[in-house]
């Protein structure tokens, strides 16, 4: 499988959040829905070796939130994408999801934060081994990474695997 598996891999049925880790509130899935770029994210087996990775939220039939992921694997040479699907856990109004890619296993997803205007996204897993930072646009400020890095750090993530991902142009 491949990109973003969202913590589907090896978490079957893990809903829960970091401690210390806390949903947004007054959280608009409307607003919320679109194209996302992945600008950082802690490393992991599913994700690796991936560039110009994106994930893209709509609607579902159900109700609940489609989730594409896509990135491209230079070693292959070829694009991969992994369909999912999320639900809010407890109140549709808190970035609290749970996000599957295969069967009825999912895992948590955790928005910690969020700014006003919904163009970048701190995102967690069911504990700190899963991490990423999204945004609107394919490039963020140096200032917005730091800010990334030290709010992540404070909640016990270990960023020594982070990695920045290329978002660089011209895509493959």
């Amino acid at each position: 499988m491949l990109v973003l598996l969202v913590v589907g891999s090896g978490l079957t049925g893990c809903v829960q959040k970091p401690e210390n880790v806390e949903p947004v509130q007054s959280f608009d899935v409307e607003r919320y829905l679109g194209q996302w770029y992945e600008i950082a994210r802690l490393d992991h087996s599913f994700e690796r070796g991936l560039s110009h990775v994106t994930a893209t939220y709509s609607w579902r039939d159900d109700g609940g939130v489609k989730v594409i992921n896509r990135g491209y694997d230079a070693e292959e040479g070829a694009w991969q994408e992994a369909e999912g699907k999320a639900y809010f856990v407890e109140d549709p109004e808190q970035g609290y999801l749970k996000v599957s890619f295969f069967g009825p296993f999912y895992g948590g997803y955790i928005v910690f934060k969020l700014d006003d205007d919904y163009q970048y996204a701190y995102v967690s897993g069911p504990d700190t081994d899963y991490l990423w930072l999204l945004a609107r646009t394919p490039q963020v400020s140096d200032a917005r990474i730091e800010d990334f890095k030290q709010r992540a750090e404070a909640l016990g993530f270990d960023l020594k695997d982070l990695i920045m991902v290329d978002q660089s142009d011209p895509r493959p």
